[in-house]
């Protein structure tokens, strides 16, 4: 089969279109013909760093985390899904597991979830990563629940956006911090509150926000001294949730507070094995929203086919993405 392999980490993306083995799906495994993948920022962190990160395939690498495609055949033992059904999830691309840029994928089906009926299936390869990091952050870590005051950071990001829907869907008041006009037009449409860190101290929209209490959940998707504004804008006894914590910090305000933080690093049931069917589960959950017309992801509007992966870290990288980036199979023909 056709894949782009990244012949050699670094800042430069040398992606390249190779041939090789066409996967078998193993036990619990089935094997996707790719339809679209996506890509996340810790896509270009791997990249740039390679085998800094431990969770790093070796080189040259076939990368790709999200995927969505049509299962054509099934391992021993694999019972989930059949041939012909479309599904998503986030299911390779670190350690040795082989991503999805590539013509085929297999995938252990406990990672896996239908694709969402109402969407094109490319496009639903921009659900997985994103939509299970929110999930795991609000309700598998925070708890979440309905009437509670909820700030996320970078509410027009990747993550950020899906933790407004979800926050909105259940009846949290969901306020969310933006740098531009624009963003907060954005987090509007998908029911929050804009607030504009630019304009706007922390102490000031905490008072404007919340009467001065502090929110009940803070979640964090930006890190560095936003993580530190998160500790000044949660409650008393409130919850920190945060998707980027290597770094180090003040915890003093923690301590004084009384305040509970919480890490998601939603790729460590790929990489350990441990506690893939929870992902399965939430990715469900995800799909039947997306059809009730209760989530939404935003796709940026230049999609790019698998032999520009590398243009499309560039794009991020300039700052010119809005949304998702799409990622979508290039005019190979697949063969059996």
């Amino acid at each position: 089969m056709k894949a782009m392999l990244l012949e050699e980490y670094g800042a430069e993306h040398r992606f390249a279109e190779h041939d090789v083995d066409a996967p078998v799906p193993g036990p619990g495994e089935v094997l996707v013909r790719v339809a679209g993948s996506s890509f996340n920022p810790i896509d270009n962190k791997m990249a740039t760093l390679g085998n800094l990160l431990s969770f790093a395939p070796a080189s040259p690498a076939l990368l790709g985390m999200d995927v969505s495609g049509e299962v054509i055949a099934t391992g021993k033992g694999a019972t989930r899904f059949q041939p012909g059904d479309h599904v998503m999830g986030c299911a390779g691309g670190v350690v040795d597991i082989p991503g999805a840029l590539a013509q085929y994928m297999a995938a252990d089906e406990r990672l896996l979830a239908p694709a969402p009926a109402c969407m094109d299936l490319a496009d639903a390869a921009c659900l997985p990563l994103v939509s299970i990091t929110a999930w795991l952050g609000l309700f598998g870590k925070a708890s979440l629940a309905r009437g509670q005051t909820l700030l996320v950071h970078g509410g027009a990001g990747g993550v950020g956006h899906m933790a407004v829907q979800l926050g909105a869907h259940i009846g949290a008041e969901v306020c969310a911090t933006v740098s531009s006009p624009e963003k907060g037009l954005v987090v509007e449409a998908l029911g929050g509150t804009p607030i504009n860190y630019r304009e706007t101290r922390v102490e000031e929209y905490v008072d404007a926000h919340t009467g001065g209490r502090g929110f009940d959940v803070v979640f964090d998707t930006v890190g560095g001294i936003v993580l530190d504004q998160s500790f000044t804008a949660a409650k008393t006894g409130g919850q920190v949730v945060s998707t980027v914590t290597r770094s180090s910090h003040d915890l003093s305000l923690l301590h004084t507070k009384s305040l509970s933080l919480h890490v998601v690093f939603m790729l460590l049931p790929m990489i350990t094995g441990e506690g893939r069917e929870l992902h399965g589960e939430i990715l469900a959950n995800v799909s039947g929203l997306v059809d009730e017309d209760a989530l939404a992801v935003l796709i940026d509007d230049r999609r790019f086919d698998f032999r520009e992966v590398g243009d499309a870290h560039r794009h991020w990288e300039r700052g010119r993405a809005s949304g998702k980036i799409s990622l979508v199979p290039a005019d190979w023909t697949h063969g059996a």
